[in-house]
């Protein structure tokens, strides 16, 4: 190229740089393109740093400005929050939505919006869309009300226009996001009952409702709705057939940016590791909402959830490190971290960050696949992240056996990956990565960089509290029925090694059958009604469990393990698995010589 040339050249670049620059200073996620949602955004939720559902600790204001607090903190050390939602309760009973509790926010919002928009976040509000859950109905609904007075109609009475001027109220007052819970789109005003058929009353409803979802949004363009309960898809388990009992209209996409896909609970995997096996719950939940038609930027996992409080099993910190991977693997745009902030140390969130920047560059610029097989069925899986740079694999063996997962190319375009480096695992087992595959142990997760990520700038270490055997064998026993809800079995006790005991627990027709004992703090620990026993010598031997919780989701496994020094190899060993299901139930054991 002559001077000529790149001289013309060179003004033509520094005028295109120069209004690249004026275009990035004008930047707005609202000037981006189709879905709905323009570009992932990372949401902190307060719900399980209280719980007024499954535990006892109420919302208050000194609460939530704590955990905005603890925000502030975290962004700090570089974790990106974008909005704060605020969950369930926290308004007066009798006010219509548009007034907050007394006494617990003696001050009401205001001081919390205000700190919100002063350091740049976003706040959002729950609310429990047309029914009554600890609200009781304004005047302006009664004509829409159910005969049974707990739900109301969307399609006929004042209910629906006034929820939409409640909605409208709170965005003029700052509110960005908002959160539709526990619908119920069956329900008819009592005069509609017994006229209409269900069909016809869900129609209805649904017309009504993403008509006025629809007209809000052209007329506040900047909002996120997000759709919980109540608008499709099963949660109780993982057991349940497919397509959903309880299907999904993809014309909700139309106004809702994002599906959740169920709160945190354990699979009906059972795994050693009782965080493990709810790893494996959203891992399938958004498996199974991928094939029911939804897109994965669309499907929020809600699978990173920290706190103190039942409805996370008083989960604390424990396996944090997997499940947040997992979240942001899964590649739901509207990425949420619930609970106890304060239980973050600043290492803790500089590893975050980390994560979070990770694959927030992959939500924004690359993209995120799934692949493998579902993992409610026990199978091998995992979720593969892509740019031109390279790629990050996570994968998950749910299985009692060492399995080889195949990472296959996540694109035509997508070079050969390589050499391969593991980034991230759990403790114990070593995983063997070959090409394109890695053997991982029991119930093992791990994390695969390639290409530009094959590097030891993007390793995040190894997951600590949750450890892996190094090799596994299944033991031959036969269980007997010896009454209502009691399996036994008398071997040999086995050497060289631990012994893994398994229950599951299966309906009179071959479902897997959970049992609910309650949440706290009145429910039942569940390993006063899941009960491993095990004897030798005429003595108990004791047994290490991770499944004695308070599950308010159910639960439908027992885990332990019998330590080897407990053991006296060769001598008769009785196992006595047992239930206390009330309704008719059959059980099944299994049992693995495990080493670590």
């Amino acid at each position: 190229m002559n001077r000529v040339k790149r001289n013309a050249a060179l003004v033509v670049l520094l005028a295109s740089s120069s209004l690249l620059a004026q275009t990035q200073q004008k930047f707005s996620t609202d000037q981006l393109g189709a879905p709905i949602l323009r570009d992932p955004i990372s949401v902190y939720n307060n719900w399980s740093s209280y719980d007024e559902l499954s535990d006892n600790i109420p919302l208050t204001q000194e609460l939530a400005m704590r955990e905005l607090n603890e925000v502030l903190r975290l962004r700090k050390l570089g974790v990106r929050f974008d909005y704060y939602m605020m969950d369930a309760f926290w308004f007066d009973p009798n006010g219509g939505y548009r007034t907050w509790r007394k006494p617990n926010w003696p001050d009401g919002p205001d001081i919390w919006i205000k700190t919100c928009q002063q350091n740049g976040i976003r706040p959002g509000l729950w609310f429990s869309s047309n029914t009554l859950v600890k609200i009781n109905a304004a005047p302006a609904w009664r004509d829409s009300l159910n005969k049974k007075g707990w739900a109301m109609s969307f399609y006929k009475g004042g209910f629906l226009p006034d929820f939409m001027d409640v909605l409208q109220y709170w965005y003029d007052k700052g509110i960005r996001m908002f959160k539709f819970d526990f619908v119920d789109l069956t329900i008819a005003p009592a005069e509609d009952e017994g006229k209409l058929s269900k069909e016809e009353i869900v129609r209805r409803n649904t017309d009504a409702l993403r008509e006025a979802l629809a007209k809000f949004r052209a007329k506040n363009p900047d909002v996120v709705f997000e759709a919980f309960n109540g608008f499709g898809g099963d949660m109780d388990s993982t057991y349940y057939p497919f397509p959903f009992k309880t299907p999904v209209d993809l014309d909700w996409l139309k106004v809702f940016d994002a599906q959740y896909a169920g709160d945190p609970r354990p699979s009906d995997v059972p795994e050693m590791s009782f965080w493990r096996s709810m790893d494996i719950y959203s891992d399938h939940q958004v498996r199974r909402y991928e094939q029911a038609g939804l897109p994965i930027e669309r499907i929020d996992s809600t699978g990173f959830m920290v706190g103190k409080t039942g409805t996370i099993y008083y989960r604390a910190m424990h396996a944090w490190k997997s499940a947040l991977i997992l979240m942001m693997a899964r590649g739901g745009w509207i990425d949420t971290t619930h609970g106890n902030l304060e239980l973050i140390s600043d290492d803790d969130a500089r590893w975050f960050a980390r994560v979070q920047s990770l694959y927030l560059h992959f939500q924004s610029e690359g993209r995120i696949k799934s692949f493998g097989e579902i993992p409610g069925e026990v199978q091998t899986y995992g979720f593969g992240a892509l740019d031109a740079d390279g790629s990050v694999y996570v994968v998950m063996n749910p299985a009692q056996n060492v399995a080889r997962v195949e990472m296959p190319l996540l694109s035509q375009a997508q070079n050969p990956l390589g050499e391969g480096r593991i980034l991230f695992r759990d403790a114990g087992f070593v995983p063997r990565l070959s090409g394109n595959s890695i053997e991982l142990g029991p119930g093992q997760m791990a994390m695969i960089g390639f290409g530009k990520y094959a590097s030891s700038a993007f390793d995040f270490g190894i997951q600590q509290d949750v450890v892996i055997p190094r090799s596994i064998h299944p033991v031959p026993a036969e269980f007997h029925e010896t009454g209502k809800g009691v399996i036994q079995a008398t071997i040999p006790a086995p050497a060289g090694g631990d012994l893994r005991l398994i229950m599951q627990q299966y309906s009179p027709d071959g479902s897997l059958r959970r049992t609910w004992a309650g949440g706290p703090p009145s429910g039942t620990n569940m390993s006063k009604v899941f009960l491993l026993e095990a004897t030798q010598d005429g003595k108990q031997l004791p047994i290490r469990e991770d499944y004695d919780k308070v599950v308010w989701s159910g639960l439908s496994w027992a885990v332990g393990e019998i330590g080897a020094r407990d053991l006296h190899a060769g001598e008769p060993l009785t196992l006595t698995f047992r239930s206390m299901e009330k309704d008719p139930i059959t059980l099944k054991g299994t049992l693995y010589l495990v080493n670590y």
